[in-house]
């Protein structure tokens, strides 16, 4: 069966006993979150696991944290990893995926709400108000292409060659393999993304190769497709083929896609701005 997922770690489960050339994992983690780094190191490793060449790295917790324990290892993890990956130094532009009529696909719009837009300010204003200088950030939300009519890449390349950005951060729902993914796990890869490929509806990549800049996606699972559930629990293909059109969400959607958006904009917010304390970042963004 064509077992439909975007998380690396669960195509590195499908292959749990064996030894795959090309493909390298490793582990880090403390009380609260366990991070799974799946480096894939060559184009047999990538057939093996259906994604291309790049690291993978899938945090695992027991939920996203609310607004009184956000400052946690969860986050302490979260941006440790991030930092590994975005070079010190260079402006951003972050893109926020997804939409806001649908609560599982409104995880980007949600994360733009909280994360410091600071391309703006002047290096005098920063005087005036006596900030720390602040590392340029641009932050947007693409919508989608059935309202804009524009593809979400065309928007991002457009956005790019004007403000010449030495990074794209992109935000935006996955789809799971397990419900219990859902509401546990975030995932940071290298590769860019194919906005709705997790859901059948592939669109233009986004990645280094097609934007010409390093490009870093992140995101959280907030749907399991249902014909994978009922291969899952059975063991067996679903006979209707109305199960491959289907995707399951929990009750609690709309917990998971906001406390999952505080802690990826806050984790962005702390990688990015080094000359400002947690403290700082916190009562700026979620106050």
């Amino acid at each position: 069966m064509n077992i439909r997922t975007d998380l690396a770690v669960e195509r590195r489960e499908m292959h749990e006993n064996e030894k795959l050339e090309g493909v390298k994992t490793s582990y880090e983690e403390n009380e609260e979150c366990k991070a799974t780094i799946i480096d894939i190191l060559s184009e047999e490793g990538a057939k093996l696991l259906q994604k291309p060449v790049g690291r993978y790295i899938t945090l695992e917790m027991s939920s996203f944290p609310d607004s009184a324990l956000i400052s946690d290892g969860r986050l302490f993890l979260l941006k440790k990893l991030l930092k590994e990956l975005i070079p010190e130094k260079g402006e951003v532009l972050i893109a926020c995926l997804g939409n806001t009529d649908i609560t599982p696909d409104a995880i980007g719009p949600k994360c733009a709400q909280c994360i410091l837009a600071t391309r703006h300010i002047p290096h005098q204003t920063e005087k005036e108000l006596k900030l720390p200088p602040l590392r340029p950030v641009s932050v947007i939300t693409t919508g989608v292409t059935g309202k804009t009519g524009i593809e979400t890449g065309e928007i991002i390349a457009g956005i790019k060659e004007k403000i010449k950005p030495s990074l794209i951060i992109l935000i935006d729902a996955l789809a799971a393999r397990s419900i219990k993914r859902l509401g546990t796990t975030v995932q940071i890869c290298t590769t860019g993304l194919e906005p709705g490929s997790g859901v059948g509806n592939r669109r233009q990549a986004i990645n280094e190769k097609t934007m010409g800049i390093p490009v870093i996606a992140i995101g959280i699972p907030t749907v399991v497709d249902a014909a994978t559930v009922a291969y899952d629990l059975t063991g067996r293909e679903p006979a209707d083929n109305s199960y491959n059109d289907m995707m399951i969400t929990p009750k609690d959607t709309d917990i998971i896609v906001s406390g999952g958006a505080r802690l990826i904009s806050l984790a962005l917010n702390c990688a990015l701005q080094n000359n400002l304390s947690e403290e700082e970042i916190i009562s700026l963004t979620l106050s």
